[in-house]
């Protein structure tokens, strides 16, 4: 196992696209901590961002790993040409004259996968800990290291999305269309999505069925956490809207992710299994 990651670890570092790519998607999770000095005036009220509880355990780690699961497309490139350069460097099949098997190659993308997902969420950890220690009202551990769900929900996030990458890339090679493609699927489950929930006449049930697509249910693992502020809800009763949204993480909805992350590997598997390379 640690032959094949450090294999892939090396192909990564001495390619500058990946290696810059991903210096600057860990450099970008850091700024969350520049969230903190945010100041804006609405006429004479002064507002610090790091005032208005985004950073109090524990809604903290609700917040940061929303905020940092959209940073994720860093990376989504980074497995994607990790993939495509396998073709067009020929280091696939270089792999495969030098021993390598079919499995311990896609085992080797697998580890890669999992371990860019295990190092991001501990760095959102990281950074979500010590925000949260320097800017928190509460500093109770019960307090501190409650609903820490999240970060697991933020773990398999990632872990469903480079699953899809690698398999677009090993299904399309190419890595400017594999990434077309996964911008075509995005856009076609949030518009087709919409159309479905306006014009039929059920719309729980549609939303119910969406929740089984892929990039939808990754999306549901961890809800927008701005609505759940104190200030946006009394905001929000001000002009009567009630905020009835439902915010915690549902084993259903990690099971589901979990389920397509296996189907995208496995898939990545008997593709290049069958595939004359």
């Amino acid at each position: 196992m640690k032959r094949l990651l450090a294999i892939e670890l090396q192909k990564i570092w001495k390619n500058r696209a990946s290696r810059i790519l991903t210096l600057t998607y860990f450099i970008f999770l850091t700024f969350l901590c520049l969230i903190a000095s945010i100041k804006f005036d609405i006429g004479p009220i002064h507002i610090r961002l790091a005032d208005q509880g985004i950073f109090d355990f524990p809604f903290i780690w609700h917040f940061n790993t929303y905020f940092a699961g959209w940073l994720k497309l860093f990376l989504a490139v980074v497995i994607v040409s990790m993939m495509a350069n396998e073709y067009s460097y020929g280091t696939l099949k270089q792999n495969l004259i030098d021993g390598m098997s079919k499995k311990e190659f896609v085992i080797s993308k697998v580890l890669t996968i999992i371990l860019f997902s295990a190092i991001s969420t501990i760095f959102v950890f990281i950074i979500s800990l010590i925000l949260g220690l320097i800017f928190s009202s509460f500093n109770e551990v019960t307090i501190i290291f409650s609903r820490m769900e999240y970060l697991l929900a933020y773990f398999v996030k990632l872990l469903g999305f480079f699953s899809f990458c690698l398999f677009l890339g090993v299904l399309i090679k190419r890595s400017a269309f594999a990434l077309g493609f996964l911008l075509l699927w995005f856009v076609f489950e949030w518009i087709s999505y919409a159309i479905a929930y306006n014009n039929f006449g059920n719309p729980g049930l549609v939303t119910k069925i969406y929740d089984f697509f892929p990039l939808m249910s990754m999306w549901n693992l961890i809800q927008e956490p701005i609505t759940k502020l104190n200030a946006i809800r009394a905001i929000g009763n001000q002009v009567g809207v009630v905020n009835t949204r439902d915010y915690d993480v549902h084993l259903s909805t990690i099971l589901i992710v979990l389920t397509w992350t296996a189907i995208f590997i496995f898939s990545s598997y008997k593709i290049i299994q069958k595939r004359d390379l």
